[in-house]
């Protein structure tokens, strides 16, 4: 009876990772279809990524408040509120009128990453409570397929002069169908967290300092959503203006982005169970892709750009944010969650803050500026990447 219920959880953590699948969709799609929402709104690509910030603006408005909500009502009620919100955000992109309608959709579009975070996240944690840190990979995994099949989906419609919105309209459908199948599943019950501090257990207190150490982590939060949310939401747009690929071929850049990603989430989970520390990557992976970036600007060929969507999926979308993560709880145990949110609130500010700075750029110098802001953003998280990596040694003597 018990491998039963177990084998039904496992259902439920299928439902609740199909949904970080259509996320992985959700936070690319409006950069996927920039063409002809320009059209549909008659704006320019600059509107377009304002309108892509306000989901930084809707996530952080809800991020510290959907936490309280996922504790006091369950995880369920949170997952489905979030589900039923990016549903909302979907449909409203496809009748917005304008961009003043669409710019509020978008902030509904971070609100329901928000619940996403602190109610998809925490479920499968506590589904595989054996295994927390595949549960967490798994989560970006899906995003990252997401993102690998939308530009598919995208080509299709536009090689066949189909309507762009179907792609939105199938998130819809997929959401309905999850969110029957996670209103009747069961969810694990919540251990009382009193008593999981009271096991005995006498953890060694670690002297990290939170202004040095705990700082540089949560400006990494910054520095890593930086890199990947500027490069996700203007590489067709570079792909296609600068260095006049089609359609088709444009889309293949994330194509491989997402390609790469889901690559190196594999490869580093193996490579931090067994050889590296997750520490370790936060200078690694920054510094190949703040380097790529630079590339990527001044080389700009084709055969280059899709390379550098791999490279780029790779090191800086491969869970650079997760390591920095699990390296704060490393070096602050006593208060694993304050840490955590502090670091997701940091890259909340990083998806709308830098996207919006790439809208401006884009509009007074040209969307190849951008690469440059970028590979910047992502040279001063190397450094920030250096200062962890002395003070985690430092610390905790390892």
């Amino acid at each position: 009876m018990k491998e039963k219920k177990f084998n039904i959880l496992y259902l439920t953590a299928l439902s609740i990772y199909i949904n970080y699948f259509i996320h992985g969709i959700g936070v690319s799609i409006l950069a996927q279809n920039t063409t002809f929402l320009q059209a549909k709104w008659g704006t320019t690509h600059s509107a377009i990524l304002y309108i892509i910030s306000a989901m930084g603006i809707g996530r952080l408005l809800v991020l510290p408040i959907s936490g309280v909500i996922s504790d006091k009502f369950g995880r369920r009620i949170t997952i489905l509120s979030g589900m039923i919100i990016y549903m909302l955000f979907f449909g409203l992109i496809c009748i917005a009128p304008n961009t003043h309608i669409a710019f509020l959709a978008a902030i509904l579009g971070g609100i329901a990453n928000s619940f996403f975070d602190t109610g998809c996240i925490p479920a499968v944690l506590e589904i595989f409570s054996a295994s927390t840190g595949f549960a967490s990979i798994l989560t970006k995994l899906f995003i990252s397929i997401g993102q690998y099949v939308l530009p598919i989906i995208v080509g299709y419609l536009a090689g066949n002069n189909m309507y762009f919105g179907y792609s939105f309209i199938l998130c819809i459908a997929l959401l309905l169908i999850n969110g029957a199948i996670l209103s009747f599943v069961p969810f694990p019950k919540v251990e009382n967290k009193k008593e999981e501090k009271n096991n005995g257990v006498v953890e060694k207190e670690v002297k990290a300092n939170f202004f040095i150490e705990g700082i540089a982590i949560i400006l990494i939060g910054f520095t890593s959503t930086a890199t990947f949310q500027i490069f996700l939401n203007i590489s067709k747009s570079f792909a296609l203006t600068v260095l006049n690929m089609s359609e088709t071929m444009a889309g293949k850049v994330q194509s491989y982005y997402a390609l790469g990603s889901i690559l190196a989430v594999i490869i580093t989970a193996i490579l931090v169970k067994k050889w590296i520390k997750p520490v370790n990557f936060l200078i690694i992976y920054p510094l190949i892709s703040s380097v790529t970036l630079f590339l990527m600007h001044f080389i700009r060929s084709q055969e280059f750009c899709i390379i550098g969507g791999f490279i780029i999926g790779f090191t800086a979308a491969g869970g650079v944010l997760q390591l920095a993560v699990a390296t704060m709880i490393d070096l602050f145990k006593g208060s694993k969650e304050k840490m955590t949110s502090m670091v997701m609130l940091a890259s909340s500010i990083g998806t709308f803050s830098t996207t919006a700075l790439a809208g401006v750029i884009t509009n007074r110098f040209g969307i190849e500026y951008t690469l440059i802001l970028a590979g910047t953003i992502t040279a001063i998280g190397v450094l920030l990447g250096i200062l962890v990596n002395y003070r985690y040694y430092l610390v905790l003597k390892k």
